[in-house]
C-alpha cells in the first residue's frame, strides 16, 4: 500500500504473513494446557471513540461475506455521496421541551432538520501544532507538535510507535482557531440531512475531527427509543436514533452534525483497519457495554457490571463521619433547563452519579419505564436498591503509585475504591498470568511521586486512568504485590513481545497520543501502534501461533450508526463499535453477524481458560445468542456471545 502522511503501512501481503505464513504448520492443540482452544495467549487493545459505520461506513467484504452498514443498507454510495436510502440517517430537532427528561419524542413534535444537517464543528480539534516551549512550560496538551520538538523527543514521549510514523505526531491541525464551523469538511454548513464522508479535497485522512458528546444520558437521549410504536423485527428496541445532532447542540456541547460524519475505507481512509479485515475476521454487531463514555465502559469491559459508590470514610482530624453517597453537586440531574425552549435546553445538574434503582430520581423513570416495555427479561446486573453508580467519566479511587485519591474521593472527582470483583481477581482465582499496560503508566507513576519534570508530566497527562481497571479495586491497586505483578506500561508490553515474556491475557490501552480519540487524536496514530505491535509479534523468532489479538475500541464517541443494539439494562447496550480478532484461526476476511458486547470478551477468556462469570450479578451470566428472524437480533434477548465463532479451530495449517 501506498505512503500516507509520511506513513508506512503493512501491505496486505505483509499482514498475511504476519499471523498467515509465519504461523503455518501442524498444530500442537489436543486440548492440553489448560484452554478449551488452542488459544494460549490473549492481547486485547483498545482504542478510543470510533463507531463501527464510523471505520467501516463502506467496507466491501471479501468472497461471499455480507455486512451491514451505510453501504450494503444504502445510506451511502461508495463515494460516499448519500445514497437511495439516505433517509434512513435523517435527523430531528424537538419543537417544545418537555419539562422533564424524555427518552423519546412523540412524531409531531420533532422536525427534521431542513434542508441541511446543522454545520460541521472544529469540536475540539487543535488549531496549531504545539512548540518545545508550550510542552516545557505545560502549556502542551496532545498532538500535534511542530519542528521545534525534535524526532527523538517524539520518540521518547511515543515509545509505541515505530520512527518511521513518528511525523503523524506533527500533522493534522485544523488551522481554523479553537471554535466555529470546519471549513475543511466539503459543504459543512450546506451537507444533506443524513450520513455524510469527514474527509475529501481539504480535509485529509490524517486530520484531527470534532467530537461529538458521549455521555450517559445523553446518548440514552440520542436514540429516541420507543419499543411500543417503533417496533420491528430488525429493531425489536424500537430505537430510531434521529437525536444525534439534536442532543449535543441541545444538551451541550455544541460539535453541530459531527456525529453524522464516516470514513471511507474504499477511498483510502483508516486503510490499516481495511487490511485487517479484508485478511482476518471481523464482528458487524459489536457494542459498547454501556452508553456514555470512557470509564463506564472499560469497567463493564473488565468488571461485566457498572461500578457503585462504596461507602468511604476520608482519614482527617478530627475524624470525619463516612460517605455513604456521592457528593450531591455530583449527582445528575437531565431534566431540561428551560423547557419549551427548543435549543437551550441543557441539564440541571450534568454530572456522573445516579441512583438507578428509584425511578424518582431525575432521568432514571423513563429508562426504567422504557426497559419495562420490552418483551425479553432483562440481564441479572440490576441496579441494587439505594446505590449510588458512576455513569459518566470518573477517575479511580487510586493514584498511579496506589494512593487513595482521598482528595478525588471527597471532592468528586474520583470513585472510592471498590470491592467490585473484576476479570484480573477471576485470573489470579484461575492462576492465569495477566497483565494490564497502560500507556505512559510509569510517568504517571513519577508525577503522583511528586515529579515536576515537564516532559514527564506532558507524558502523565496522556496516561488514561479511568481506563484503568485495576486502580478501581482495592484487590489489585490496593495490594502492593498485586500492583507491581499486573499494573504496567504500554512500554512493557513491547519489551514483553520482544523477550518473548508475554502473559495469558494481556490488556493493552495505548496512551492518549495514539488512543484514536477524536479532537485529541486521529484515527491513523492508532493504527500506527496497532501496526508496530503487530509487527513486532511478526519479528520474533518463535511463532506466536497460539496468539489471538483481538482489537476495538471503548465507545463510539457519540458517531451515528445503523446497527441494531439490544437494552440489555439500564446501563445499555450502546452502539456498536469495531472488532478485529487477528490469528491464526480467524483468517479469511470473514465478517460475523452473532451479537456481541465488550463483556464477549470476557466471556472468551472464562470459557478459554475454564472458569466462570465474575459474580452472580456480571454481565457475563447471559446466554449466548440463539439464532432469530434476523440475523442481527438475537433469538433469546438478552444475550451476548463469547466470540467462539470468530474463530475456526479446524484450521491448523
Amino acid at each position: 500500500m501506498r505512503r500516507r502522511s509520511g506513513t508506512r503501512w503493512t501491505t496486505a501481503i505483509a499482514m498475511g504473513a504476519l499471523l498467515g505464513i509465519q504461523l503455518a504448520g501442524p498444530s500442537a492443540f489436543a486440548g492440553a494446557g489448560g484452554t478449551a482452544t488452542p488459544i494460549k495467549h490473549v492481547i486485547v487493545i483498545i482504542g478510543e471513540n470510533h463507531s463501527f459505520d464510523n471505520v467501516y461506513a463502506t467496507y466491501q467484504p471479501k468472497h461471499r461475506e455480507t455486512i451491514k452498514n451505510l453501504l450494503s443498507l444504502g445510506i451511502v454510495n461508495a463515494d460516499g455521496t448519500p445514497g437511495p436510502n439516505s433517509a434512513i440517517a435523517t435527523q430531528f430537532s424537538v419543537n417544545t421541551v418537555p419539562s422533564t427528561y424524555f427518552l423519546s419524542v412523540d412524531p409531531t413534535n420533532k422536525t427534521a432538520y431542513s434542508p441541511y444537517l446543522p454545520a460541521i464543528h472544529l469540536a475540539g480539534a487543535p488549531s496549531a501544532p504545539f512548540s518545545l516551549t508550550d510542552l516545557e512550560s505545560g502549556n502542551a496538551t496532545q498532538p500535534p507538535f511542530d519542528n521545534t520538538v525534535s524526532d527523538s523527543l517524539l520518540e521518547t514521549i511515543v515509545p509505541t510507535m515505530e520512527p518511521s510514523d513518528i511525523g503523524l505526531l506533527r500533522t493534522g491541525a485544523s488551522g481554523l482557531g479553537a471554535t466555529g464551523i470546519d471549513t475543511r469538511v466539503t459543504n459543512a454548513s450546506t451537507l444533506p440531512n443524513t450520513s455524510f464522508q469527514w474527509t475529501g479535497p481539504t480535509f485529509p485522512y490524517d486530520s484531527f475531527t470534532g467530537s461529538p458528546v458521549h455521555r450517559f444520558f445523553h446518548m440514552w437521549q440520542q436514540q429516541d427509543c420507543n419499543a411500543v410504536a417503533n417496533h420491528t423485527t430488525a429493531d425489536p428496541a424500537g430505537c430510531l436514533k434521529d437525536l444525534y445532532p439534536y442532543v449535543d447542540i441541545a444538551r451541550g456541547p455544541d460539535a453541530g452534525g459531527d456525529s453524522m460524519a464516516f470514513f471511507n475505507v474504499q477511498a483510502g481512509d483508516a486503510p490499516l483497519f481495511k487490511q485487517l479485515a479484508d485478511a482476518y475476521t471481523i464482528n458487524d454487531n459489536f457494542h459498547q457495554p454501556a452508553m456514555g463514555g470512557t470509564a463506564q465502559n472499560h469497567v463493564e469491559l473488565f468488571m461485566g457490571d457498572a461500578i457503585p459508590w462504596e461507602t468511604f470514610t476520608p482519614v482527617t482530624t478530627p475524624p470525619s463521619p463516612p460517605m455513604t453517597a456521592p457528593p450531591a453537586s455530583q449527582i445528575a440531574n437531565p431534566n431540561p433547563k428551560t423547557p419549551g425552549t427548543p435549543g437551550s435546553d441543557k441539564y440541571k445538574v450534568d454530572k456522573e452519579w445516579t441512583m438507578c434503582s428509584d425511578s424518582s430520581q431525575p432521568g432514571v423513570g423513563p429508562i426504567v419505564s422504557y426497559l419495562g416495555t420490552l418483551s425479553s427479561t432483562l440481564s441479572p446486573q440490576t441496579c441494587a436498591s439505594g446505590k449510588y453508580y458512576m455513569i459518566n467519566n470518573l477517575s479511580p479511587g487510586y493514584l498511579p503509585n496506589g494512593q487513595v485519591d482521598q482528595a478525588g474521593i471527597v471532592g468528586g472527582a474520583s470513585v472510592p475504591p471498590s470491592t467490585l470483583r473484576t476479570i484480573g481477581d477471576a485470573l489470579n482465582d484461575a492462576r492465569v498470568s495477566w497483565k494490564y499496560y497502560g500507556g505512559s503508566y510509569n510517568a504517571a507513576v513519577d508525577v503522583a511521586n511528586g515529579s515536576t519534570d515537564p516532559i514527564e508530566q506532558y507524558d502523565a497527562s496522556q496516561y488514561c486512568d479511568h481506563c484503568n481497571f485495576p486502580a478501581y479495586a482495592t484487590s489489585l491497586m490496593g495490594n502492593p504485590t498485586q500492583r507491581a505483578a499486573h499494573v504496567k506500561d504500554a512500554v512493557d508490553f513491547l519489551n514483553d513481545i520482544k523477550t518473548n515474556n508475554l502473559p495469558a491475557v494481556s490488556f493493552v490501552k495505548p496512551d492518549g497520543n495514539v488512543d484514536g480519540h477524536p479532537a485529541s487524536g486521529k484515527l491513523d496514530l492508532y493504527e500506527a501502534t496497532l501496526e508496530q505491535t503487530l509487527d513486532l509479534l511478526q519479528q520474533q523468532p518463535q511463532p506466536f501461533r497460539d496468539t489471538a489479538v483481538f482489537i476495538t475500541f471503548d465507545e463510539g464517541d457519540g458517531s451515528w450508526d445503523s446497527g441494531y443494539f439490544q437494552p440489555v439494562d439500564f446501563f445499555g447496550d450502546g452502539p456498536r463499535i469495531p472488532l478485529v480478532v487477528v490469528s491464526k484461526y480467524s483468517k479469511g476476511g470473514k465478517v460475523v453477524h452473532s451479537y456481541n458486547d465488550q463483556v464477549s470478551i470476557l466471556k472468551f477468556i472464562e470459557r478459554n481458560w475454564g472458569f466462570g462469570p465474575l459474580t452472580s450479578r456480571s454481565r457475563d451470566n447471559l446466554h449466548n445468542p440463539t439464532p432469530g428472524s434476523d440475523p442481527y437480533v438475537p433469538g433469546n434477548s438478552p444475550a451476548i456471545g463469547d466470540l467462539f465463532d470468530m474463530f475456526n479451530f479446524k484450521n491448523n495449517n
